[in-house]
């Protein structure tokens, strides 16, 4: 396979080369992808975590009687009144 690197992305190589940690621009690639692969993990799995807590949170939901929404929010500006008061 051949690509093409931008003057930038060939920049970001020979700077990381001149540093002295990797020999070859095949090393920094390499270096590169798998970052990107753990990435790709990383987010794969916050996205799980994630559709998993909206989950729990729905079925949680239908077990909890409905919350009127103003008085809820007053509610939460009223203990920041109060802590903002306390912390004066």
């Amino acid at each position: 396979m051949r690509i093409a690197l931008t003057p930038n992305q060939e920049h970001l190589i020979q700077t990381k080369l001149q540093g002295g940690k990797y020999q070859t621009a095949e090393e920094v690639l390499e270096i590169a992808l798998r970052l990107f692969d753990e990435y790709d993990r990383a987010e794969a799995e916050w996205v799980e975590d994630v559709r998993e807590k909206i989950d729990a949170a729905i079925e949680a939901s239908r077990h909890t009687p409905p919350i009127d929404g103003e008085p809820f929010v007053m509610g939460i500006i009223e203990r920041f009144q109060q802590a903002r008061q306390e912390g004066a």
